[in-house]
Order: C-alpha cells, then sequence, then structure tokens
C-alpha cells in the first residue's frame, strides 16, 4: 500500500478542466517531484491533496484512508502539511506568531514549544528573528518561516509548491539542503518546482505534467538524462 495515492483526479475551475484524471503515488520516505510549465497544473494537484481544489472525479488515499472530500484541516491532522506557492506568511505578525499559528490545533503548549525548537534547529535564523514582523524578512527567510509554519503541524508529509521561487542561487541551495535534512529525518516531501534540474537532483522520483495530465514518469535521475525533458526543462 502506498503512502499516497492519487486515482484518475480530475478538478475544474469553472468550465476549465484543470486536472484531466491525475494519478501517482508516493512512497513513505520518498522524495518525489511534479516539473512542468506553468499553468500545467502542478498547483492545482498539490491543491486537490489538501482539499483547497475540489476533486469531482477520481480518489485521493493517503495512508490507505480516502481523503478525497475530508475538509483541509482534518487532511492537515492526519499528518500532510503544505507550503502554498508565493509563501502567503502573515506579513504584520511576528515569527513567532507565524509559527504558532502553524500550530493552531495543538493546545498543549509545551509540545508548541518543542516543536518551535525543532523548526529552529533546521532554521536557527527563524529563531534570532523570533519577535521580528514576518514582512520585515528577506525572502530567504521568509521562505524558511513558511516552511517552518508547515512544519509546525509536524507532518509525515509535506506538500512544497515551488519553494525556490524569487531566492537567489545560494538561498536555493540552503533551502534545498535543509529539505534533504527534513527528509532524512523522516519526512516525505512532494515537491513541485520549476527549477527542474534543482528538483530533479534531489528527489528519488519524478512526474512530468502537461495540460493537467502525466506525460511521463520516471526515476529523477533518468528523467534528467531524458532528451525531452532537457528539451523542454533543462535547456
Amino acid at each position: 500500500m502506498s503512502f499516497l495515492v492519487l486515482e484518475d483526479v480530475h478538478v475544474y475551475y469553472g468550465g476549465v478542466h484543470a486536472l484531466k484524471g491525475i494519478s501517482l503515488t508516493v512512497e513513505e520516505g520518498e522524495i518525489v517531484t511534479l516539473i512542468g510549465a506553468n499553468g500545467a497544473g502542478k498547483t492545482t494537484t498539490l491543491r486537490a491533496i489538501c482539499a483547497q481544489a475540489r476533486v469531482r472525479q477520481g480518489r485521493i488515499t493517503y495512508r490507505g484512508r480516502d481523503i478525497t472530500h475530508l475538509p483541509t484541516h482534518e487532511v492537515v491532522s492526519l499528518g500532510i502539511g503544505h507550503v502554498p506557492e508565493g509563501r502567503r506568511i502573515f506579513s504584520r505578525l511576528t515569527v513567532k506568531e507565524n509559527l504558532e499559528i502553524g500550530a493552531f490545533s495543538v493546545r498543549d503548549r509545551s509540545l508548541v514549544k518543542r516543536r518551535q525548537e525543532q523548526v529552529f534547529e533546521s532554521f536557527p535564523r527563524l529563531k534570532e528573528r523570533l519577535h521580528q514582523k514576518a514582512g520585515t524578512l528577506s525572502g530567504g527567510e521568509q521562505q524558511m518561516l513558511a516552511i517552518g509554519r508547515a512544519l509546525m503541524s509536524e507532518p509525515a508529509l509535506l506538500l512544497l509548491d515551488e519553494p525556490s521561487m524569487g531566492l537567489a542561487p545560494v538561498v536555493v541551495e540552503q533551502i534545498f539542503d535543509i529539505l534533504k535534512e527534513l527528509n532524512e529525518r523522516g519526512t516525505t516531501l512532494l515537491l513541485v518546482e520549476q527549477n527542474a534540474f534543482q528538483a530533479l537532483s534531489l528527489a528519488r522520483r519524478g512526474y512530468v505534467i502537461q495540460n493537467g495530465e502525466i506525460l511521463m514518469t520516471d526515476h529523477a535521475h533518468t528523467l534528467l538524462e531524458n532528451e525531452d525533458v532537457k528539451a523542454a526543462y533543462l535547456a
């Protein structure tokens, strides 16, 4: 039984057929990446998993449980975290307040504190900025905060949407090193990323999505050497 399974998933935005029968799997402990052009359906796939886009047809299962039509807060409580595209931090709140929002369902304050310290192990810079307004952080620090906020729910599966967007190359390297460390500690990752080379270098397997359909799937290193993938996404 796979950790996460999408079977023939269809999503519409009004009359637009955004996902046209997406099927994919993620095994526990893996890093899997979904690559494709803008508008291909990458973000919608993540939104469908965490119940932010309504699935009209098909099924999504997580750890053997059908989560297709669960509300978002229940999906989160089952162990799925989401780092959205564009970070979407609360810019007028402090770093500390943003992290606490990530643990909104946890009533044990000592547990919230422990999780916060675990986030600081991965992102020590956030501890230095704890009482700073999130909107005054650098782009890289805001991305760290977005990931840290998602980690406050202690997810077993972390969905990441374009974590390198708008960041300097040296910061991108730092973010991807941290993602690798998180995976080594046991967090399963499903990564949407336009930087296909970076994503495929990190991941174990990859899916290529085009116009709401899976075009191909293979081991990440094989996709890196595929001439069609090179021409479309690595040129």
